[in-house]
Formats: structure tokens, sequence, C-alpha cells
């Protein structure tokens, strides 16, 4: 059976597809807990992504983000080269 691959999930107003941003196993654990206050703040910070990529998330422009397992098919932001 494959591994779980965990992805931030970032939904934003008037953008039917969400955003998802393949994370680490480390940042995948704790950045559940800080997503809230991330969003009440409206910080900027910069994700690690799984791949070691740096992405820059506006969180004032997120409606709702989540952690979630992210789908078995298909390129997702920072995903690894599976190759």
């Amino acid at each position: 059976m494959a591994e779980n691959r965990h992805a931030l999930v970032l939904h934003f107003s008037g953008v039917a597809e969400p955003m998802l941003i393949e994370l680490g196993e480390e940042l995948s654990g704790e950045l559940p807990d800080k997503l809230a206050a991330k969003l009440l703040a409206g910080e900027i910070e910069t994700i690690t992504a799984a791949n070691d990529a740096r992405i820059v998330v506006n969180f004032s422009h997120v409606v709702a983000a989540h952690v979630d397992i992210a789908p078995p098919l298909g390129q997702i932001y920072g995903s690894p080269s599976r190759r």
C-alpha cells in the first residue's frame, strides 16, 4: 500500500478548486494546530513543501485552510519527483 501524502489545502473566495501544497511529515503534523491563528492574523508565511520548495502564502486571502491526505492521482504543488 502506498504511503499517505499530506497536503495543505487552501480555499480562496471565488475560486472553485482549492490549491494543494504537499507537505513533509514534520510540517503536516505541526501546521494544523497553527492554521486558525494564521487565518485570524492574516499572516504571510513561507511554507516549505515536501520537495523543499518554498511557497509564500498570504493567509489574508485564504477563506479556509486545512491539512488533509493528498489525492492519490495528479500532481500537486511541492510534490517531490516520483521517478
